[in-house]
């Protein structure tokens, strides 16, 4: 584990090749883009201000913008490809570090926090305004997309891991905003052609969210062979 430079919080080593050895930086810019998000959405700047913020992105949007390759990143990088044993943390965080809900490295996610107590998959995370959706209450489909992952990787547990056929989510009462809140997840049913896991959101103590979700299973092998054709047909393309 790093320290965050910019926070002090610890920063999670990666094996993603695009993130080795830059591991610090690139999540101290993650953050800072986050907190931007947030300061979009409630700061009430006059137009000076924010012409000058302006010219101060635009300028960092040109220097990144000269860093990024003809071919991009790919965004799933499978810890057996790195020689990282496959366990459920390398699978469902070091292998996705730009994934839009648990991705410690895009700031459009909280990001979300897993971890495992076997044989449920737990999560804990505190949504800000840009997730807002009624007035001090989470965005349902900010919860939705939380909970497709929180399933996945209880799913991940079980090594039975793959991609989304249904989700139900049944809202009981308005998760908040600013206030922790806790998820948990575990598989309740599974064969070779499908796993249904079931999981709830809890703040203080009650539980606001309960979810449920149909899942296929994919052998590790056959995610990975997908991971390395999509970066191949990226690679083609790039070369086009």
């Amino acid at each position: 584990m790093d320290t965050d430079p910019g926070t002090g919080d610890a920063v999670p080593s990666t094996f993603h090749p695009a993130l080795v050895g830059r591991e610090a930086p690139m999540a101290d810019l993650a953050d800072t883009v986050r907190r931007l998000i947030h300061l979009v959405v409630t700061n009430t700047a006059p137009a000076d201000v924010l012409d000058s913020v302006l010219a101060d992105l635009r300028a960092a949007e040109t220097k990144l913008a000269a860093q990024v390759p003809d071919v991009p990143p790919p965004r799933f990088f499978a810890p057996n490809e790195a020689g990282v044993p496959a366990t459920p943390t390398s699978a469902m965080r070091g292998a996705m570090p730009y994934d839009f809900v648990v991705g410690r490295f895009n700031p459009l996610a909280l990001p979300i926090e897993l971890w495992f107590e076997p044989p449920q998959a737990r999560g804990r995370a505190k949504f800000t305004t840009p997730y807002e959706g009624g007035p001090g209450w989470v965005h349902g489909a900010a919860i939705a997309a939380a909970f497709d992952i929180v399933l996945t990787a209880a799913n991940q547990l079980a090594g039975a891991a793959g991609p989304t056929v249904w989700l139900h989510i049944r809202y009981r009462r308005p998760t908040l905003i600013d206030l922790e809140a806790r998820f948990e997840a575990e598989v309740v049913t599974a064969t070779s052609r499908r796993v249904t896991s079931r999981g709830r959101l809890i703040q203080d103590g009650l539980v606001c969210v309960e979810a449920e979700g149909e899942f296929v299973p994919i052998s590790a092998h056959v995610i990975n062979r997908r991971a390395r054709e999509a970066r191949g047909r990226s690679a083609a393309g790039g070369e086009a």
